[in-house]
């Protein structure tokens, strides 16, 4: 019989400090005060989803008790989960309260990680209040959340507040390269990067891409057919219509739009990727901003040749002309015929220069 299937985002799920990604500042503050025995009564992880708070909760909860790999199976008396998004009344509260006073039957502490708790209702944070400012020696407290403004001062004032961040396209490239590498997957390096910009900084969600895209390409992922998987735009695209608007070539930039239109793209997400396009030459223009960009190696080449070939002034008022139409696109009757004006005007930038120096 054949195993079962376990997503990627559980089967790689981080069970050591070092694992985690993208979170070094979180991982050495908590391993520094676990080793010098500064362990607080309560702490709220805070940040974007799939980012490794819960995940960062469990491995604190372990390594707080000095669990090692075996005996993970103490965890279970030892670490109490609550999901407030559906258990966020003061009866389940309450029931935690109760449980507090007991001491651990196995380890240290008794860890508690209530997630999403931005959920609780009003009661509920008030019938924790009392707890979590006094609690028995043996409790530590692991709040989660996705929305920190959310939550009472009065519960804020009693946590260490650590805030996660959205992890870099580059390391969750990285991390899905090591986990193809694990799974006997060839992944091309442009194609994990697609997959890394399109999860937005959440690890979960780029695992969770990764494996639709592994099922839909086979045991090969090859950069054009993700980006079809995906409905992404292909990079090829801006670097041509750059070309056409250096060449002031409006006939051609308006052709290059028809063709993307009749591949079923919309002109919103068109303009939105052409401004990302622009400011990506742009940060190439200076070495110091050039560790903005977040693409792969040999995308990175591609945009530093056209930048390269591409006036400043052009880039700065092309950009102008991009965010000038996304933010008309929404309310706009007509969004077509307004992207298309936009790209008549990126076209007529080097004109308009000349023109203007003759008249100085």
């Amino acid at each position: 019989m054949a195993e079962n299937f376990i997503v990627s985002a559980r089967k790689y799920r981080p069970d050591t400090w070092e694992s985690v990604v993208g979170q070094k500042h979180i991982t050495s503050t908590l391993r520094n005060a676990i080793a010098n025995d500064q362990i607080a009564q309560a702490y709220l992880f805070t940040g974007p989803r799939g980012i490794g708070k819960t995940t960062c909760a469990r491995i604190f909860a372990k390594a707080v008790n000095g669990f090692l790999e075996s005996n993970l199976e103490d965890l279970q008396f030892t670490v109490f989960e609550l999901d407030a998004a559906s258990n966020n009344s003061v009866d389940d509260i309450r029931s935690i309260v109760d449980s507090v006073r007991i001491p651990p039957q196995v380890g240290k502490y008794k860890v508690y990680i209530i997630d999403e708790v931005h959920m609780l209702s009003s009661a509920a944070f008030n019938a924790f209040l009392k707890t979590l400012e006094e609690p028995p020696a043996h409790a530590i407290f692991i709040l989660a959340t996705t929305e920190k403004h959310k939550i009472l001062p009065t519960i804020l004032s009693r946590c260490q507040i650590f805030d996660f961040n959205r992890i870099k396209v580059k390391d969750i490239a990285e991390h899905l390269a090591y986990i193809a590498t694990k799974e006997g997957i060839e992944a091309e390096s442009d194609a994990l990067h697609v997959i890394a910009q399109k999860a937005d900084g959440a690890m979960r969600d780029a695992l969770s891409i990764f494996d639709q895209v592994v099922a839909f390409c086979g045991r090969s992922l090859r950069y054009q057919e993700v980006i079809q998987n995906l409905n992404v735009l292909d990079y090829e695209y801006y670097f041509k219509l750059t070309e056409l608007i250096l060449q002031e070539d409006i006939p051609g930039a308006l052709m290059l739009f028809n063709d993307v239109l009749n591949r079923g793209f919309d002109g919103h997400h068109f303009i939105t990727g052409l401004g990302a396009h622009f400011r990506n030459l742009l940060v190439c223009k200076d070495p110091i901003t050039l560790q903005l960009m977040e693409v792969s190696e040999s995308v990175a080449q591609k945009y530093a040749q056209q930048a390269q070939a591409t006036d400043l002034r052009l880039l700065i008022r092309a950009i102008e002309l991009v965010n000038e139409c996304d933010t008309q696109y929404r309310t706009s009757k007509h969004p077509r015929l307004l992207v298309e004006l936009t790209l008549m005007q990126a076209c007529s930038i080097l004109y308009n220069q000349r023109e203007g120096e003759k008249k100085n």
